[in-house]
């Protein structure tokens, strides 16, 4: 799929809020710029947020609960982790019990980290729109493509 500019990324990410679930996983890959937080963004917006949604860069964890968004959803970077093992410390599995977590850079963490994501991939085409794939697993069968 081709995402032409931001507002389509963002649109994208948006039609996510209408089939995600308490529990779900969906993870971010691509560069640095390839629009994995405007993904995030989109959601987030969608779901309610009225403020800023930014990068958890810096944080690594943003959570998000009710009344803040419909879904609580917990935003993840994990651009600044170093060693697989240090995702085992974010409390991850707890946040899934009762958030839909968001992972961008999900392949800082063990390669069989979260078998039943939603796994999503950006990559910047030579014309500025990002090209976007995806695998879905059996969990989202019924749910996707959006």
């Amino acid at each position: 799929m081709l995402l032409p500019d931001t507002q389509a990324t963002e649109a994208f990410g948006a039609s996510l809020a209408a089939v995600v679930r308490t529990g779900d996983v969906i993870t971010l890959s691509g560069s640095l710029g390839a629009g994995k937080t405007s993904v995030a963004r989109g959601l987030l917006r969608a779901l309610g947020l009225k403020g800023e949604a930014p990068s958890p860069s810096f944080a690594i964890v943003q959570p998000y609960a009710p009344p803040e968004v419909r879904v609580a959803v917990t935003h993840v970077d994990l651009y600044r982790v170093d060693d697989p093992r240090e995702v085992e410390e974010l409390g991850l599995d707890e946040a899934l019990a009762d958030s839909v977590l968001v992972i961008e850079w999900p392949e800082r963490a063990e390669a069989d980290a979260w078998p039943d994501a939603l796994r999503l991939a950006l990559a910047i085409e030579a014309d500025g729109a990002r090209a976007l794939t995806w695998v879905a697993p059996a969990a989202w069968e019924r749910r996707w493509p959006t």
